[in-house]
């Protein structure tokens, strides 16, 4: 069956946020695979936005070494292993707690997928607890960013946790 998200991409950006979510919300609940969601998730917030880059890191075990490993996403071919601790997504998943990095290039352990990424915003999918997987989004532009996504795309991935179910 096929999907569509109707979003005004004229409006400011928290009308669009506003008139997403539910869409969002709509289309995840008779899904319970976490993948299809993620992707839907990230086509629609690359259509309705237009960032560089926009995916999803999952928390994956290999050879007991735990890695953020690349999964669904919207944009050119992208790293594919993240180290605890390491880049934005790695110090994100760290700390659990969302990131937002004005300028890439000041950041300290930056990993460079593209150079033609300057701004990053990345946030901790949590479930019981524990970061499972983190949302990474990529401007072309410097200082991108800022609190109302940061707001809005915590709960963007609520949606792919129980806790909204």
């Amino acid at each position: 069956m096929a999907e569509q998200i109707y979003i005004d991409t004229s409006l400011p950006v928290k009308e669009r946020y506003e008139e997403l979510l539910p869409q969002l919300k709509a289309l995840v609940s008779g899904e319970d695979d976490i993948m299809a969601n993620a992707a839907n998730i990230c086509a629609a917030l690359k259509d309705t936005f237009g960032w560089f880059w926009v995916g999803f890191y999952f928390v994956k075990e290999n050879n007991s070494k735990k890695q953020l490993v690349l999964g669904p996403f919207q944009g050119p071919v992208a790293c594919t292993r993240i180290d605890f601790g390491k880049g934005v997504c790695g110090t994100a998943w760290a700390n659990s707690e969302t990131l937002i990095v004005d300028n890439v290039d000041l950041f300290p352990g930056h990993i460079a997928c593209s150079s033609l990424s300057k701004s990053e915003i990345v946030v901790p999918v949590i479930k019981n607890n524990q970061v499972i997987a983190v949302l990474d989004i990529d401007s072309e532009n410097l200082s991108a960013f800022n609190d109302l996504d940061a707001f809005y795309l915590e709960k963007t991935v609520r949606l792919l946790t129980d806790d909204i179910r």
